[in-house]
């Protein structure tokens, strides 16, 4: 059978195949949570306020809002796993992109090849997210979900601690010889010098992520069919309407991940503490993350259903971003970080929530979701714009709590589905009898 569809799941979950997709979603959360550092890189050596570096992260995820839909159609021609190998090499020319316009400080190049980075994740992730939903019992899908995100989250730790070590070490004291510079000849020296630090390191990420297309191109994984996620029997509207409040959910989720995630530095620098630390602190939203997959793992579904811990999820990131806004320095920081705990397993709750029971239109369910992922690309934005006129813990707590209320109500909506679902399968079986 070939690998170009969605087909029949097997009754366990084939764990060698989550850990090979282990692996790609290392390199994927390496790539994408360079994002955050990055901030305050290109902030420097290109001169940027923070609405323009800003820039960074909403050029990177806009790429899936306008990529996922045709990802999913050259999915259908090129199948899952050339389709994921494309994905890399697409990554592999996006990161070389990068690294050689910013060595040479053009910005727009810079941009372009985070876009064409983003534009190789936008198929990786049309393609792995409902590949492991459905590898296995869709009700188990946020456990393999997560066991991808620890692997995932853990590279995204990484990344800030290697881009800080490397890249941005002294940026604090390179900031005020960059202000002191009264010549411009020598200012633009000093900076080309410290936008040549990015280039050896993104070299060296295209070409791993070449190496692993080649890998992936030949590697063995299951195929999969059209009744991987059978139909659960919505008319073709009710199914719309599912994909529409899955797409919401993602973009909100998105949204206020990024935020906590790449925006807690400038959070940091907004609140006077000093930026050698701050460049470090996505780390401990990560490990926030990091633990929230574990719990996830313990618990789903074994404990406690996807909807309810997505609920749980919800209510949890809405009490920390009012302690955010309630508190000061390193404590209202503290709080930031710990959005990562409540964020962790809302990506693994929603998408097999998303998906479920669309049969045929798995495919395009999953293209729409991921499409929801441009949130990260708008929420930022929004903070970096509004905290110019409005206290800048104002505008990052009501922007956590619109996003986080939404996601409550998509939990409680695919709960209530969920419980006349159960309740349609028991009345069934009864009259069995």
């Amino acid at each position: 059978m070939s690998d170009t569809g969605i087909a029949k799941a097997p009754q366990k979950t084939p764990w060698g195949a989550v850990f090979l997709f282990c692996l790609l979603f290392f390199i994927f959360g390496f790539v994408t949570w360079l994002n955050g550092p990055l901030i305050t890189f290109v902030k420097l050596a290109f001169q940027l306020s923070d609405v323009e570096a800003f820039l960074v992260p909403s050029v990177f995820f806009l790429s899936y809002f306008f990529l996922s839909l045709p990802s999913a159609f050259l999915l259908r021609k090129t199948g899952m796993k050339r389709g994921m190998a494309l994905g890399l090499l697409v990554m592999g020319i996006g990161a070389a992109c990068f690294g050689q316009f910013a060595t040479m400080r053009i910005f727009e190049g810079a941009l372009t090849g985070l876009f064409i980075i983003g534009a190789g994740l936008s198929i990786l992730q049309t393609a792995a997210n409902p590949y492991i939903s459905v590898l296995g019992p869709i009700e188990s899908g946020a456990q393999r979900i997560a066991v991808m995100g620890l692997f995932n989250k853990g590279a995204g730790f990484l990344a800030p601690i290697l881009v800080g070590t490397f890249i941005l070490h002294g940026i604090g004291s390179l900031g005020a010889e960059v202000e002191a510079a009264t010549d411009p000849v020598a200012k633009a020296a000093i900076l080309d010098a410290f936008a040549a630090r990015i280039h050896t390191p993104y070299m060296v990420v295209a070409v791993f992520l070449a190496l692993l297309a080649v890998g992936t191109w030949f590697s063995p994984l299951p195929a999969l069919g059209e009744d991987a996620n059978p139909s659960s029997g919505k008319s073709t509207r009710g199914a719309i309407i599912q994909m529409l409040f899955g797409f919401l959910a993602i973009f909100f989720y998105v949204g206020i991940e990024v935020l906590a995630g790449d925006g807690i530095t400038t959070y940091a620098n907004d609140m006077g503490l000093p930026i050698e630390i701050n460049i470090y602190l996505p780390s401990a939203t990560l490990i926030g993350m990091i633990i929230g997959y574990i719990c996830g793992l313990i618990t789903i579904p074994r404990f406690i259903s996807q909807e309810r811990y997505l609920t749980f999820s919800a209510i949890l990131g809405m009490v920390l971003a009012i302690g955010a806004f309630f508190t000061k320095g390193y404590v209202s920081v503290g709080f930031v970080a710990a959005l990562g705990f409540a964020n962790a397993m809302m990506w693994p709750a929603i998408f097999p929530l998303g998906i479920r029971g669309l049969g045929k239109l798995t495919e395009f369910g999953s293209a729409l979701l991921v499409m929801g992922i441009a949130g990260g690309a708008v929420v930022p934005q929004l903070y970096a714009h509004l905290k110019d006129d409005v206290p800048f813990q104002a505008v990052f707590s009501g922007l956590a709590l619109i996003c986080y209320a939404y996601i409550l109500f998509f939990a409680l909506i695919a709960g209530r589905e969920s419980k006349a679902a159960t309740d349609a399968k028991t009345q069934a079986r009864a009259a069995e009898f």
